[in-house]
């Protein structure tokens, strides 16, 4: 613990998989006792009350120029899941579009689906695209053999049938629910809103897609371009 602490500083990506574990690397057993929960802690730690620490964006930068995330990169464009495959559908030609983007982190895309699960049953949800790429092998979906549907484990998700809720962060995105303007989501690399209401603007960089399929009920796509890459 005492080396990861020390090396923390010059070689964040080495050490920690995140910046919230870059953070927790800095909380007591003691700031938990008094705050009662780690994302006050986390915030504490943060804002510098624990001592010097990187900001996200330092963080962030210092974790892309690392030679393992240039070498990861670099294996995803001979890797693309959509190579070869003969997309029909829109939405997964959208998706196809927007595959090579998202696994070189120059953008974000979210989808908003509502179809039927496997059971027949109507759900609904949002997913973190780049998150499901690193998560999931999509060969099965771009060539039709295996039907895309949110799931409890994305960002957010109803079942209609059965009401059953759930939600999630992901690699990228921190839904809000508490929010006056209704269900937003926060970005965790630089902290920017994005507003999924139709009737709102989006966000900054960030662009809303209606996409008409013939395989899925209701898709959106909202996209966020990430200028710094």
């Amino acid at each position: 613990m005492e080396s990861r602490k020390t090396n923390d500083l010059r070689d964040p990506v080495s050490c920690f998989k995140d910046y919230e574990d870059y953070l927790d690397s800095k909380v007591t057993p003691m700031d938990l006792f008094f705050l009662k929960n780690k994302k006050s802690a986390r915030k504490l730690v943060e804002h510098g009350h624990k001592g010097t620490v990187l900001s996200l964006q330092e963080f962030e930068q210092r974790k892309a120029a690392s030679p393992s995330a240039t070498r990861h990169h670099q294996n995803q464009t001979t890797t693309l899941a959509s190579s070869g495959c003969d997309v029909q559908d829109n939405f997964l030609r959208a998706l196809a579009e927007r595959e090579e983007a998202n696994r070189m982190g120059k953008m974000t895309s979210l989808i908003f689906m509502r179809d039927a699960n496997t059971l027949g049953q109507e759900v609904s949800g949002y997913i973190d695209y780049a998150h499901r790429l690193q998560t999931q092998d999509f060969a099965p979906y771009f060539s039709g053999r295996k039907k895309l549907v949110p799931g409890p484990s994305d960002l957010c998700y109803y079942n209609w049938t059965n009401q059953v809720s759930a939600s999630s962060c992901s690699s990228n995105y921190e839904p809000i629910y508490d929010h006056p303007d209704g269900l937003l989501f926060r970005r965790k690399m630089d902290s920017k809103i994005l507003n999924v209401d139709p009737k709102c603007d989006p966000g900054e960089d960030l662009r809303r897609s209606v996409v008409q399929s013939g395989l899925y009920a209701h898709v959106v796509i909202l996209d966020h371009y990430i200028t710094s890459v």
